[in-house]
C-alpha cells in the first residue's frame, strides 16, 4: 500500500451556517491522505497505472466551490466524488480546515477529518 498526501490546499470558499460566511466567504485548507497500489505504475511509469492526484485535486477544487452549511458535508462530498473517480483509491481521510472561523475568539482554524475505505 503506499500512500500520496496533497497536504495544505487553499481554497476560498462559502461554507457555513451563518448567513455572512455565504455571502462573504472564509479561507479554507483542505489535506488529503490516498492510499492505494502503485505496485504496476512503479514498474510502467505510466501515468495512466498510476492514481492521477492532479485529477483528486481537481476534483477536491469543485467540491470545495459549492457551498455547504457544515464541513461534515464538505468532507462527505470529497470523498463520495474520489471513490466515484478514482478506480485505484483503496482508502482516503480528508481534513477540511476553515481559518479564522467566526467563534467570537481567537482561533486559527477549525477541522473535521473523514475517513473512508473502499
Amino acid at each position: 500500500m503506499n500512500i500520496i498526501e496533497l497536504e495544505n490546499m487553499e481554497f476560498r470558499g462559502y461554507h457555513g451556517c451563518y448567513r455572512e460566511e455565504q455571502v462573504v466567504g472564509n479561507q479554507f485548507v483542505v489535506n488529503l491522505r490516498l492510499e492505494t497500489s502503485s505496485m504496476v505504475a512503479s514498474e510502467t511509469d505510466q501515468i495512466h497505472d498510476a492514481l492521477n492526484y492532479q485529477q483528486a485535486y481537481n476534483l477536491v477544487k469543485k467540491e470545495m466551490s459549492t457551498p455547504s452549511h457544515l464541513l461534515e458535508h464538505v468532507g462527505k462530498r470529497i470523498l463520495d466524488t474520489l471513490f466515484a473517480e478514482l478506480e485505484l483509491l483503496e482508502k482516503a481521510s480528508v481534513k477540511v480546515s476553515k481559518l479564522n472561523p467566526p467563534m467570537g475568539g481567537k482561533m486559527d482554524r477549525v477541522s473535521v477529518t473523514l475517513t473512508r475505505r473502499r
